[in-house]
């Protein structure tokens, strides 16, 4: 796998890559080399985070742990990814191309014994969608108490989401041109 560091409110420092390249060693069994590994690693008020993002074949694996402990975040988000390819294993091996992970017989999955289930869809709920700018819809989200809000962005007449991130933030989902 190939290694993309990102640093806020802080440097990565040598001897933390080489931690965190070492952790996630137990992550590349199941990628290809040419494999990109986004880490962000930041610190806010005494939290320390640790994001990761691995995109293999339209897939995306992602985890973000914050602890009073880098390396405790480090060890934290290995195992989410780890349960992520566990209990989606036969469902990602249907939907991607052979050979997407190299060898994701050899998991041991002794830790995460999951029963596979298929996915149902319990409840479709229908609502009138008013073209309105990102900056409504967060008003609107918070009107209704909800984390996300579909809706039509009145600059590019496109369906974007907008979202409350764990930190109090907000993000908008586009999609590509």
């Amino acid at each position: 796998m190939k290694y993309i560091f990102v640093g806020k409110n802080m440097e990565v420092s040598g001897k933390l890559k080489e931690r965190i390249v070492k952790k996630l060693g137990k992550l590349e069994k199941f990628f290809n080399s040419e494999t990109e590994a986004n880490v962000t690693v930041s610190i806010q008020k005494n939290w320390h985070i640790l994001e990761l993002t691995i995109a293999q074949n339209g897939i995306t694996f992602r985890a973000e742990e914050k602890s009073d402990d880098m390396y405790v975040s480090i060890d934290k988000v290995v195992d989410i990814v780890e349960r992520q390819i566990r209990k989606n294993k036969t469902r990602l091996s249907r939907r991607i191309h052979e050979n997407a992970f190299k060898s994701i017989e050899d998991f041991d999955d002794s830790r995460y014994i999951v029963e596979e289930q298929d996915y149902r869809v319990l409840r479709t709920k229908k609502f009138p969608v008013k073209p309105m700018t990102p900056d409504e819809a967060i008003l609107q989200m918070n009107l209704l108490s909800h984390v996300f809000f579909v809706f039509v962005n009145s600059d590019t007449k496109q369906t974007n989401v907008v979202y409350k991130r764990k930190d109090d933030s907000y993000g908008l989902i586009e999609p590509e041109q």
